[in-house]
Order: structure tokens, then C-alpha cells, then sequence
């Protein structure tokens, strides 16, 4: 099978295109061909050895997929050949990843494919959809009527929490970069979109949401908590999903007399239970149109490489050259 992969921590160069075994199916995996996979930069981050983690080798790269099941392990019991199936979480934690034709997936990661949905939407929304479900109600318990700030509405992570909070009741403020991608994030549903290149982000804050906002949610590596904190209403929750070796200085006064809270997590900590909660209302939003993927490209799967040079200068170097998904199709 062709797959895109490593033999070693490397530069996005040295990722490999060329053939290797198929896998067979262990008793509790499926057998996936898949169809659609997609690029995160926690990919990147494996794949050049900034996160150590045990790397098989070769070591098939990423996380995200969709496809349909062509054979099961004796003791897999939720997927027969012919479903349709998405995912997350390979290429982690010693897992081979999901960058070929093939793979072979533990079934406790794998969800079902709404019959109206495509690959590669399936693929697009599995780990930052997942990431903002996890951020936006199991860590910061959002509720119908409140407001949440979105720093980066039209982004990978930033449009899954503008729609998700839309689905719950929220009133939603977002900001992003350009008029292009301010128009795209208000289509995602944002209330307030607000250019912050060129506009007076605080004040129209402000004055958008008097009492302050409930939830900021931080999609930039280096958060600015002088400018955040004054933000937040009293009880409000900051979200933190991003900023490995981010040093900001933090206004602890201002923060803890508000008795506001700060939620730090990373998506791949999470037991694949409180995935499958995630999952079912992903499905849902899905198939009911009230989620939408958000792709930026589409490449084939060989173009692996270039896909995670691009990747690395739009989260590292902030070329502002994706605002979405890269997903890729073998």
C-alpha cells in the first residue's frame, strides 16, 4: 500500500511517500481504507520530534481520518466491512498513524459516518472538533445564553467553537486577520466578527457584551491576558488549547478577584469515552447542517510534505497562509 511516513524525527523534507505492508487487523481493530485524512499541527510537532513521543519505524504520520471498513479482528463488535468510519488519535502514543492507503484502527476510536456527510468533511472536523466540544462544555460548561470570545474565529479549532457555541445558545464574538476571513467566520455564525488588525477590539467588546464575555476561548499560541482579562465577566472561564513554549506574563489580580478560571487541555489526554460523547454530537450538528467542515485545501496524499511545510509556517511562523484545514485524499 502507499502510505506517507518517517523512518525518524525529521523536517516536513523528510517525510517519505512510497509503498509498505498492509497492516492486518488485531482482534479488537478495523481494517480501514481510507478515503480522507487531514493535517493538525500537533502532526508537525510528532513528526519533527518537538513532542517525544515512541515512534515505530517506519512510522506512518497523522492523526485524522475518514474511510470505510474492509475487515474486522475477531473481537471487534461495533464496525462491520462497509461502514463508513472517522477518527482520531493515531500517529500517537507509539500508534501508527493514518497517512495511506490503509490502516488498522483500535475500534474504541472510530465513529460512524452520517450517510449525508462526505470523507473529507469527516475527516476536517474530527480533531478540532473534538478539541472545541471538550474546551467549550466539558471544561468550561458553557450555557445557552451566554457569550463566548473566540480569538481566531476562522481558523481550524476557532470555526468548530464559533458553531458549536451557535448550537448551544451562545452569543458568539470572533475575531481574525483579514476582511476575507472576518466574512468567514461571521458565515460560521459569529454574532460579532471584529478585524483585529484594524479595529478596537476591546471597545467593541465592550460594548457588545457590557458585563464582559463568559467564556475566551485562545487559539493563539501567545495569549495577551493584559488584553484578555479585562474581558472576561465575573465567573468567566479562559480556555487555553495551544502554546507549548508560550511564557506570558499573567494578571493574577485582575484574574482571581473576578473568580474567573483558566482551562488548559490538549484533546489527546482525553479517554476515548469522552471522545465518543464528543463524537455523537459532532454526528449530529453534522448531518443536521449545523456544523460545517472547514477546509482551506485539498491535496493528494502524496503531497504529504509540502502539506506539513505549510502546516508548520502557518502555526509557527504566522504566515497566515491556511485559514482552515489542509485535507488530503490517496
Amino acid at each position: 500500500m502507499k502510505a506517507a511516513f518517517i523512518t525518524a524525527p525529521c523536517p516536513a523534507d523528510g517525510i517519505q511517500f512510497g509503498d509498505l505492508p498492509q497492516p492486518q487487523p488485531r482482534a479488537v481493530e478495523a481494517l480501514v481504507r481510507v478515503r480522507a485524512v487531514a493535517v493538525n499541527p500537533i502532526d508537525t510537532y510528532v513528526r519533527a520530534g518537538m513532542v517525544k513521543m515512541a515512534l515505530p519505524s517506519p512510522f506512518i504520520i497523522g492523526c485524522d481520518f475518514a474511510g470505510v471498513v474492509e475487515a474486522v479482528g475477531v473481537e471487534c463488535k461495533s464496525f462491520q466491512p462497509g461502514d463508513r468510519v472517522w477518527g482520531s488519535n493515531q500517529g500517537l502514543f507509539g500508534r501508527q498513524g493514518c497517512f495511506a492507503e490503509l490502516a488498522c484502527v483500535d475500534e474504541k476510536w472510530l465513529n460512524p459516518v452520517p450517510t449525508s456527510v462526505r470523507d473529507e468533511d469527516a475527516a476536517a472536523v474530527a480533531l478540532v472538533g473534538i478539541t472545541a466540544h471538550l474546551g467549550l462544555f466539558a471544561k468550561a460548561r458553557l450555557q445557552a445564553g451566554e457569550t463566548v470570545f473566540v480569538n481566531g474565529g476562522a481558523g481550524g479549532v476557532g470555526s468548530m467553537v464559533v458553531q458549536m457555541a451557535k448550537a448551544a445558545g451562545a452569543r458568539v464574538i470572533a475575531t481574525a486577520g483579514s476582511d476575507e476571513r472576518v466574512a468567514k467566520a461571521r458565515g460560521f455564525g459569529a454574532d460579532l466578527v471584529l478585524n483585529h488588525r484594524t479595529q478596537a477590539v476591546a471597545a467593541a467588546v465592550k460594548e457588545f457584551a457590557p458585563g464582559g464575555v463568559n467564556v475566551f476561548w485562545e487559539t493563539q499560541r501567545e495569549p495577551d491576558f493584559d488584553q484578555a482579562v479585562p474581558l472576561l465577566a465575573p465567573r468567566g472561564r479562559f480556555v487555553l488549547m495551544a502554546g507549548r513554549e508560550a511564557r506570558p506574563v499573567f494578571p493574577v489580580g485582575p484574574f482571581y478577584v473576578k473568580d474567573c478560571s483558566l482551562h488548559g487541555f490538549a484533546m489527546f489526554n482525553a479517554t476515548p469515552d469522552e471522545q465518543r460523547a464528543c463524537a455523537a454530537d459532532l454526528n449530529r450538528w453534522l448531518a443536521a447542517g449545523r456544523l460545517r467542515a472547514n477546509i482551506d485545501r485539498l491535496l493528494p496524499l502524496d503531497q504529504a510534505a509540502a502539506a506539513h511545510r505549510l502546516q508548520e509556517e502557518n502555526t509557527l511562523h504566522k504566515s497566515g497562509a491556511l485559514a482552515g484545514k489542509i485535507v488530503l485524499k490517496p
